[in-house]
This record gives C-alpha cells, sequence and structure tokens, in this order.
C-alpha cells in the first residue's frame, strides 16, 4: 500500500487557495467542459483552470463575479444597477483576467 505525503499548512504557498467550495469546483469544470468538449484531457484542463483561478483570487471575488454576471442576464430594472455600476465591472474584470492567465497556463 502506497502512503500518501501530508503536507503542513505552513508548507503551502497559498492556504487561500483551497477556500473554494469542491461544488464550486465541479460546477466550473462542468461549464468548461459543456464548452470545450468531453474526455479526459479537457477535464484535467479545466480543473487546471478553476485551480488556477483559486490561486489568483479569492472566493468571495469569484462568487461576487458570478453573482453579478447571473444577475446582469436578468431584465428589468432591478437588474440595471447589476449593468451600471463601476465597481462591479472591475470585479468582473479581475475575475476575466485571472481565467485569461488560467487558458494560457492550462489549455496550450
Amino acid at each position: 500500500m502506497v502512503g500518501l505525503a501530508v503536507v503542513p499548512h505552513t508548507a503551502r504557498a497559498d492556504p487561500t487557495a483551497n477556500d473554494y467550495p469542491t461544488e464550486a469546483r465541479v460546477d466550473y469544470v462542468l461549464a468548461c467542459m459543456a464548452v470545450n468538449g468531453q474526455g479526459r484531457d479537457v477535464m484535467s484542463h479545466c480543473a487546471c483552470s478553476i485551480d488556477t483561478i483559486a490561486s489568483i483570487i479569492p472566493y468571495d471575488r469569484y462568487e461576487q463575479a458570478q453573482t453579478i454576471l447571473s444577475m446582469r442576464q436578468g431584465v428589468g430594472q432591478n437588474t440595471m444597477v447589476f449593468k451600471s455600476v463601476k465597481s462591479f465591472d472591475d470585479i468582473v474584470a479581475s475575475v476575466r483576467r485571472a481565467q485569461a492567465e488560467a487558458d494560457v497556463l492550462c489549455f496550450r
């Protein structure tokens, strides 16, 4: 039987990189695979992508961006605030930059 090495918490490069819930990571990978195709290689690229994003931005920022993007798809007066507030654009832009870096690193 092969044992697993236990890495002390202090040895990790970025302890916040693992603050993404499993469900969020799975949702990302499934959506990524829906766009990029099915298969083990695509799954590996998509998993790399969310891991890279998690190493760049904290989960709360990622979650805020996902909420903003979801609300922007709606119609009506209640969604207008999500389409017009400049600070929301900055949050979404930070996630898009992280996704672009992940694309470069993971989808070569």
